[in-house]
């Protein structure tokens, strides 16, 4: 399942901000934390383009207007018009109703990316006014597993046997140079984009708005979609652990400030985990170069699944944050960020953690791996 919502959302952002006159979610970040690193994880949310395969060529001028084209000169890609009628985007392959086409003008924005029934739609302004979005949808419901990195939940039996992110606990006395783990860190292929604040902020964002919400993007109830968005929110609203505080960010600006709220604005830097290439689970050597951040308190924020980029984030005083040289057996190189929690006497028994390492709350510290769409707040 993936929400194909990005290219549009990318697109209402910029458009959103353009006519507001107001920062960027960029801009914003290089205005609270000048001079400090993006880390990729940020980077890719913001412009996904990096992860595709495809040139990007800009023209301004000539004709009026501006066009984008990122499709390398063949039918098909990304191609971007705006001129005296608006603008116009249309991402197909070169087929009449396939891709997705965006036309803004006078009447607000029409979006179809697919055929009828199917696909993404966005219509913003018009006659109704407001943000419709249609995912499309993709089949029947599956059940969802819980985040292993909410801690005040239990794992499901499934969870324990087939989540990839089982190799990603381990315990801290392993972690050394020389050291060897068999890990499998697996790509997001969301490309779900963040909203500027301003358009965050009139979305609603709880349980008892849920069908509101589902309506406002179109999602059809009991649909695959459907579930994720309420399972992200319900963890939202869940109380959080004792010795934590949590907060669910659904802006980039909102994350700034929550993060920078707990660490200082002047003193606070963010990292995330790079893959040198997408690999099968294999075995990893920790090579020389095991770096311990500073401090013991910092701000981590998972990415959820949702319609847009909202992030789980909580703070806690008792971790410390690593980042870990990775050499997998086949020769490429990963920079793992891990995360060790030294007081887990507050969480869940069951937890996938305990689980896996057969140990008790409270008694020895436990780490992870970040995988890489999540992102670590420390002090600099």
């Amino acid at each position: 399942m993936e929400f194909h919502l990005s290219p549009v959302l990318t697109l209402l952002a910029f458009l959103v901000v353009a006519s507001h006159a107001a920062l960027s979610p960029e801009q914003y970040w290089n205005y609270v934390l000048p001079n400090t690193p993006m880390p990729k994880a940020v980077k890719v949310i913001l412009h996904p383009e990096l992860m595709e395969d495809k040139s990007t060529s800009v023209n301004v001028g000539g004709g009026g207007g501006v066009n984008v084209n990122t499709g390398k000169g063949k039918p098909g890609g990304t191609s971007v018009n705006v001129g005296k009628g608006g603008v116009n985007v249309n991402t197909g392959k070169g087929k009449p109703r396939g891709g997705t086409n965006v036309n803004v003008g006078g009447k607000g924005v029409g979006v179809n990316t697919g055929k009828a029934g199917g696909g993404t739609t966005v219509n913003v302004g018009g006659k109704g006014g407001g943000v419709s979005v249609n995912t499309g949808h993709k089949g029947k419901p599956v059940f969802v597993n819980v985040d292993p990195f909410l801690y005040n939940y239990a794992a499901t039996e499934t969870q324990v046997h087939d989540d990839p992110n089982v190799a990603l606990f381990f315990l801290e006395k392993d972690m050394h140079p020389r050291g060897t783990m068999t890990l499998h860190f697996t790509e997001n292929t969301e490309r779900t984009t963040f909203l500027p604040r301003p358009i965050a902020q009139k979305i609603p964002f709880s349980s008892d708005k849920l069908p509101e919400i589902l309506n406002e993007f179109s999602v059809k109830p009991g649909s695959v979609e459907a579930e994720m968005m309420k399972k992200t929110i319900k963890e939202c609203e869940q109380p959080q652990i004792q010795g934590e505080e949590k907060y669910c960010a659904t802006s980039l600006e909102s994350m700034i400030d929550f993060s920078t709220s707990k660490l200082g604005k002047n003193n606070a830097q963010a990292f995330s985990t790079e893959v040198e290439k997408q690999t099968p689970m294999q075995k990893y050597t920790i090579a020389a170069g095991l770096q311990k951040m500073a401090g013991e308190k910092s701000v981590v924020c998972h990415k959820q699944n949702y319609a847009y980029a909202v992030f789980y984030c909580h703070k806690s005083e008792t971790t410390r944050a690593y980042m870990v040289p990775l050499e997998g057996a086949d020769g490429s190189k990963a920079k793992a960020v891990a995360i060790c929690h030294t007081d887990t006497s507050a969480w869940n028994p069951k937890h996938l953690a305990f689980q896996v390492l057969k140990v008790e709350p409270g008694t020895i510290p436990i780490c992870h791996f970040l995988p890489q769409d999540h992102i670590v707040w420390v002090p600099k």
